[in-house]
């Protein structure tokens, strides 16, 4: 029985430039600069709860609790007005024939935003897992082996979709296998290159090719 594991920022809905975007601006105005690349590089794929460890180490001290609560806002709202799913993507779901769930970084409340403002709910329901329900987020693999026993899949039947270097690694240590897109918004050839790298099966640059890539995987178990 196959299950395709699905990251959601940056491989369901195209949030990434917008998402650290807002975290960029928030630590520049803190003191600490940074760019988007070194943002996208640091933060791609890490939980809430390791991001905000890891902006404090960036910053010496702790994002005040105001400063964090506005950026967090922001970040929401232009999710309501802005986000998009990553092009493709229903048309690439609807065409697999297998089992499918949601196991992303991000926390609950931004997570069934980003899938209700897309549209894209229906195409899970309650199959959504947030690293909020494990102890480790990427890349760790609990978040996918806590995906994979609540959808009663063994691990080797899973394909992750991911489109991250902590993610790839996550699906990896999960004992998956790992399709890696570096199609949306904040992707290059760098990001593909290394996601190939970390122990990606196949690297895809649009979703269109999703569904060819994920048949021959299935063809070969």
């Amino acid at each position: 029985m196959t299950l395709l594991v699905f990251d959601c920022d940056g491989v369901l809905v195209d949030s990434e430039l917008i998402a650290h975007g807002v975290l960029a601006e928030l630590l520049t105005r803190l003191g600490r600069p940074i760019t988007m690349d070194e943002a996208l590089r640091t933060f791609s794929g890490r939980s809430r709860q390791d991001t905000i460890r890891l902006t404090g180490e960036l910053l010496g001290r702790p994002i005040p609790e105001q400063d964090g609560a506005q950026a967090r806002a922001a970040m929401l709202d232009a999710f309501r007005r802005d986000l998009k799913p990553v092009a493709g993507i229903r048309e690439a779901i609807v065409a697999l024939p297998y089992r499918r769930c949601v196991a992303s970084s991000s926390d609950p409340e931004r997570l069934h935003l980003s899938l209700d403002v897309t549209g894209l709910a229906p195409l899970f329901g309650e199959h959504v897992f947030s690293a909020a329900l494990v102890a480790r987020g990427k890349p760790a693999p609990d978040l996918f082996l806590h995906a994979a026993d609540r959808m009663k899949v063994v691990p080797r039947a899973c394909i992750v979709i991911e489109d991250s270097v902590l993610g790839v690694e996550a699906g990896v240590a999960a004992g998956m296998t790992v399709i890696g897109f570096a199609g949306a918004a904040h992707a290059t050839d760098a990001l593909a290159t290394r996601l190939a790298q970390v122990g990606a099966s196949a690297v895809i640059r649009t979703m269109a090719d999703l569904p060819p890539t994920v048949q021959s995987i299935v063809k070969l178990r």
